[in-house]
C-alpha cells in the first residue's frame, strides 16, 4: 500500500497529475468571480463559501481521470488485479492519492484565495475545516466513478456527468457549514452531515470501486 502510494504521489508531482492544474484552476475561478459579480465586499462576502465550494468540488473533478485511466492503459492495473493487495485498498490508495495532491493543496489555499471574496476572518477555520471534511468524500466519490469509465475512451464527460450528481449533499454542506462559521451561527449539523458523508464514503466507496474495477478488466 505505501509502495502504491509513493508511486502515485511522485507520477503526480513529476507528470503534472493534477496537482498544479487543480490549484491553478481554484485560482481563476476565484480571481475571475469579484469581475462577473462586481466588487462590492457585501455581495462577495455572501457568496464567498459557496463559490469556493464550488470551486474546490471542480478542481477536483479535473484529475479524476487520471486515477486508473494511466495504469489501465500501461497494463498496470492488470497487475494490480492479481496482486496480494486487495482491489479494495488498491482504490482507498488511489483515492488518498488524489486527495493529498488535489484535495489537501485546495484547502490549504482556500484561506489565502478567501482573502480575495472578503470572506470575514471568522470564516476562515471553518471554511478550511468544511475543505478538511469534505474533500476526502470527493476524492473517493471520484475514485469510485473513475472505476466505473476505467477503459472507456474519452470517458472523461461520462465521468464528470456520473459524480456531480453524488457531489452534491457535500457541496450543499460544505458550503452551508463555511456560511454559517463566516456568520457566526451554529455549524454542528452541517459539520456532522458532512462528516457522515465521509466515513459513509470511506467505508462503502473502495468496495464498490473494487468491483467496478473487477467487471471492466473481464
Amino acid at each position: 500500500m505505501m509502495a502504491l502510494l509513493s508511486r502515485d504521489l511522485a507520477l503526480a508531482f513529476r507528470a503534472g497529475g493534477g496537482f498544479g492544474l487543480s490549484l491553478a484552476f481554484f485560482l481563476i475561478v476565484t480571481v475571475l468571480v469579484p469581475f462577473g459579480v462586481g466588487p462590492e465586499g457585501g455581495t462577495l462576502a455572501r457568496i464567498a463559501p459557496g463559490i469556493l465550494w464550488v470551486g474546490a468540488l471542480l478542481a477536483c473533478l479535473l484529475s479524476l481521470d487520471r486515477i486508473f485511466a494511466l495504469d489501465h492503459e500501461d497494463g498496470t492495473l492488470d497487475l494490480l488485479a492479481t496482486a496480494p493487495i486487495p482491489l479494495e485498498t488498491v482504490a482507498a490508495t488511489k483515492a488518498l492519492a488524489h486527495w493529498l495532491t488535489t484535495g489537501l493543496p485546495l484547502t490549504l489555499a482556500a484561506p489565502v484565495l478567501a482573502i480575495l471574496l472578503n470572506l470575514p476572518p471568522s470564516g476562515f477555520f471553518w471554511l478550511t475545516a468544511s475543505l478538511a471534511l469534505g474533500t476526502p468524500a470527493l476524492s473517493m466519490i471520484g475514485a469510485f466513478g473513475a472505476a466505473l469509465t476505467v477503459g472507456l475512451k474519452r470517458g472523461g464527460l461520462l465521468l464528470s456527468l456520473l459524480v456531480l450528481p453524488l457531489y452534491i449533499p457535500t457541496l450543499i454542506f460544505g458550503a452551508e457549514c463555511a456560511r454559517r462559521g463566516a456568520e457566526g451561527l451554529a455549524t454542528a449539523t452541517p459539520v456532522l452531515m458532512l462528516l457522515g458523508i465521509t466515513l459513509g464514503s470511506l467505508a462503502l466507496l473502495p468496495f464498490a470501486a473494487a468491483a467496478a474495477i473487477r467487471v471492466n478488466l473481464r
